[in-house]
């Protein structure tokens, strides 16, 4: 393992409309709250309570109002900086990019605004050793309802090595619970990605793995949620209260 320093740099992707979210508003779902704090909100705050000291936001849709929340309600002392995906409405891949040159060559982790996640699990993988160019995902493999499942980005495993990620993934061993510890590499495989016609995060990831470059770190019986329909809010609000 190379010489390791705890990760203290994130991304926090933002910039989607969630078609899915049918609410009525117009605004952003990140706006949506649970028990009363805002999904943005919330990752930023337990992505500071995990260690995270500097976020790069990437807004797209409601970019205005998502800034607004993100900077009135942040957590003292974590310093944010935004970015703009003009191109929100293609996948995601294309947020991870924009942030590309304010990161550099340093690591960092990678969340998902619209994610629940329990601070432990963020902390362990921030402070997780890493070889040179490896990709850290945090993955649940525990059962889960057949329509979590058909929604959620699925990976296949081979020891340690995630050696297959994605929505299609026939025969999976886990999920993706949405949350990375990163390398520069990680932009090289997007931006690959990008090249050859899919601008997803999924793609740049599936070309690390093919590279033995991606290690799964199980979260146990940790809770997470990927909030993607109002179904998704409920159930978070309940697990919350």
């Amino acid at each position: 393992m190379s010489a390791y320093a705890p990760v203290q740099r994130a991304i926090v992707l933002a910039a989607g409309n969630g078609d899915r979210f049918q609410s009525g508003s117009r605004h952003s779902k990140l706006l949506a709250t649970v028990s009363g704090i805002s999904l943005i909100t919330r990752t930023l705050t337990s992505a500071a309570e995990a260690g995270i000291a500097e976020a790069h936001v990437v807004l797209g849709y409601d970019a205005a109002m998502v800034r607004a929340v993100a900077t009135g309600e942040a957590p003292r002392g974590l310093r944010i900086h935004f970015h703009v995906n003009h191109q929100w409405h293609h996948e995601n891949g294309l947020s991870v990019l924009r942030a590309r040159d304010q990161i550099g060559s340093s690591p960092f982790a990678l969340l998902m605004g619209d994610h629940l996640f329990e601070v432990p699990v963020l902390k362990r993988l921030l402070n997780e050793p890493t070889i040179a160019g490896e990709t850290l995902l945090a993955v649940d493999s525990s059962p889960a309802p057949p329509d979590l499942v058909a929604e959620a980005t699925k990976v296949r495993i081979i020891g340690d090595r995630i050696v297959d990620i994605g929505k299609s993934v026939a025969h999976h061993d886990a999920l993706d619970t949405g949350m990375f510890v990163c390398q520069s590499s990680m932009f090289d495989a997007i931006r690959e990605s990008c090249l050859s016609g899919d601008t997803t995060l999924s793609g740049g990831v599936r070309r690390l793995a093919a590279r033995g470059l991606v290690r799964a770190i199980d979260i146990g019986t940790a809770f997470w949620c990927d909030v993607d329909t109002l179904n998704d809010l409920s159930a978070a609000q309940a697990r919350v209260a």
